[in-house]
């Protein structure tokens, strides 16, 4: 059986296919005809047309809706801003909650005459909240789940933030960044325990006051 003219076909087809090699901006094109006209570059970029993000549903058609997502992407970020500043007066609220219940007569000295001398904790506990004898609290189980839907949420809106981060988009960062600038502008303006150094801003537990 002769297979000379099955090879010469099999070397035509493969020139052609060869020849019908697309440029790299037609390929593109025809990626972006694939996911239903969406621009998504994994580098830095100032799409706004066409842009997609999070999902195809998040398309980008016109400069009016690149405004609003641009909005949203700062209110995004503002509400994060909120929740951290909810978490901290709500770990305030329970501790001014527990600190009233305790009895109003125990002396903050009784607890550095019956510690032996044993060391300047007890002692810097009791100097922050003075008349009131130092010692641990622990929040019940509505408490910490309050506080743990609070961590939940501001988990899940920073994650957001960070995909939004990650399509590279130079507005969409400029947004995160006006955001961030804006949240804490509002939500972080509060007053310093000036007996504590003014260290609030440093301490991630509202419960370890002097430290």
């Amino acid at each position: 059986m002769d297979h000379s003219g099955m090879d010469m076909g099999s070397t035509t087809m493969a020139a052609t296919m060869t020849g019908m090699s697309m440029p790299t901006g037609t390929a593109e094109a025809s990626m972006a005809d694939m996911m239903g006209g969406c621009q998504i570059s994994m580098l830095w970029n100032w799409n706004t047309i066409d842009a997609c993000f999070i999902s195809e549903s998040w398309h980008i058609t016109s400069k009016g809706m690149f405004a609003g997502s641009c909005i949203g992407v700062i209110l995004l970020v503002l509400s994060l801003e909120f929740l951290r500043r909810a978490g901290k007066e709500y770990d305030r609220y329970i501790i001014a909650q527990y600190t009233r219940s305790l009895p109003a007569h125990a002396p903050a000295s009784s607890t550095s005459s019956h510690d032996g001398g044993k060391g300047p904790s007890a002692s810097a506990d009791a100097a922050c909240h003075p008349g009131v004898a130092a010692e641990k609290f622990r929040p019940n189980i509505l408490q910490q789940a309050i506080r743990a839907l609070l961590h939940m949420l501001q988990f899940a809106v920073a994650y957001f933030v960070m995909l939004l981060a990650m399509y590279y988009n130079g507005y969409l960062i400029i947004c995160i960044f006006i955001g961030a600038f804006i949240g804490y502008f509002i939500f972080g303006w509060e007053s310093f325990n000036i007996k504590q150094g003014g260290n609030d801003r440093l301490q991630e537990e509202v419960t370890v006051c002097c430290g």
